[in-house]
C-alpha cells in the first residue's frame, strides 16, 4: 500500500503530543478505507467523480 498522507504535516499538526511510529501506518490504513468506501458510494450512485458528499 502507498503512503496516503504526509508524516511530517501529521506531525505538525500534532505538534503538542508524541507520535509513535505505528501511528502513521494506522492512520494510513483508516485513509486508505476512508477512499475505498467513497469510491464505492460514487458507483453506487453512477459517477465516476468522487465528490465530498461521498465521505
Amino acid at each position: 500500500m502507498s503512503d496516503l498522507i504526509v508524516k511530517a504535516a501529521v506531525k505538525d499538526a500534532l505538534s503538542e503530543h508524541n507520535v509513535s511510529a505505528d501511528f502513521y501506518d494506522a492512520l494510513n490504513e483508516e485513509v486508505a478505507e476512508l477512499l475505498d468506501d467513497a469510491a464505492e458510494r460514487a458507483e453506487a450512485n453512477d459517477r465516476k467523480t468522487v465528490q465530498p458528499r461521498d465521505l
